[in-house]
């Protein structure tokens, strides 16, 4: 069988699974944590389906590891014991009689597909395994390191932060999250494009482009930013703190 097709197939089949458990469970946010370990899969799924791609294919399969298990496992610990997220609530209410066919559609196979989308660069990575690394996969580990980073401790701060009582109804603004309103959306974002670096010592790697370009359109302009400023701007101090604070890119904030 063709070999994106056999990664798709074994993605449909992934994404069915939990859509299943979230109907057994009855909460859609389990997609949340099901999104970093589609990762995980797609990334080993395909090193053994082309028979192993060497150290380069060995290299990203270790990185999307450590962050899809990371960013999984940070997920969990954070719907843990509370209620399903917002988002899938509102949808909840909104979809009516039609909620499990839509989320299926909407959520577990969109998911599914843009998941696909932004694993370009390591699929294409283990589908032309090249020879030894080069000076371009060292600087595309160094920006992944960055980025990773970025999104952990920023995750890390927030998780914090929402702990302690005494930070009950305030806005977090410090660390990372004095320098941009999302450190773990850019972080997200940047180790992506690591990635994609890392994907140019192949063949054609260069047209893995579109899974960077995907997983930055998604958070500044789909599913991201969007949605979570609109949450935050209920908060009365959110304005100023947007006046002064970058939104995406980590900069000094305004006095």
């Amino acid at each position: 069988m063709n070999y994106y097709r056999t990664l798709a197939f074994v993605l449909w089949g992934y994404m069915t699974l939990w859509f299943l458990i979230s109907w057994f469970k009855k909460r859609n946010d389990v997609a949340d944590v099901a999104w970093g370990l589609g990762f995980v899969l797609l990334a080993w799924a395909s090193f053994f389906l082309s028979g192993g791609s060497g150290p380069r294919g060995v290299l990203v399969g270790i990185l999307v590891s450590v962050w899809g298990l990371r960013l999984a496992w940070h997920i969990h610990a954070r719907h843990r014991a509370k209620a399903e997220d917002y988002r899938y609530l509102a949808w909840r209410r909104q979809w009516g009689r039609w909620f499990y066919v839509r989320s299926y559609a909407q959520v577990y196979l969109l998911q599914g597909a843009l998941l696909f989308l932004v694993s370009l660069p390591v699929l294409m990575i283990n589908r032309r395994p090249s020879g030894t690394l080069s000076l371009l996969d060292s600087i595309g580990v160094c920006i992944w390191l960055f980025g990773f980073l970025f999104e952990s401790v920023g995750d890390a701060e927030l998780a914090r932060f929402v702990k302690d009582p005494l930070n009950k109804g305030k806005l977090l603004r410090s660390g990372l999250w004095r320098y941009t309103r999302h450190p773990n959306y850019f972080g997200e974002v940047a180790l992506w494009w690591g990635i994609w670096l890392i994907a140019l010592g192949v063949p054609g790697g260069w047209f893995g482009i579109v899974g960077p370009l995907t997983i930055t359109i998604l958070i500044l302009k789909v599913s991201g930013i969007p949605m979570l400023e609109k949450k935050m701007a209920e908060h009365p101090d959110f304005a100023q703190y947007a006046r002064s604070t970058s939104v995406f890119l980590p900069w000094f904030p305004e006095r």
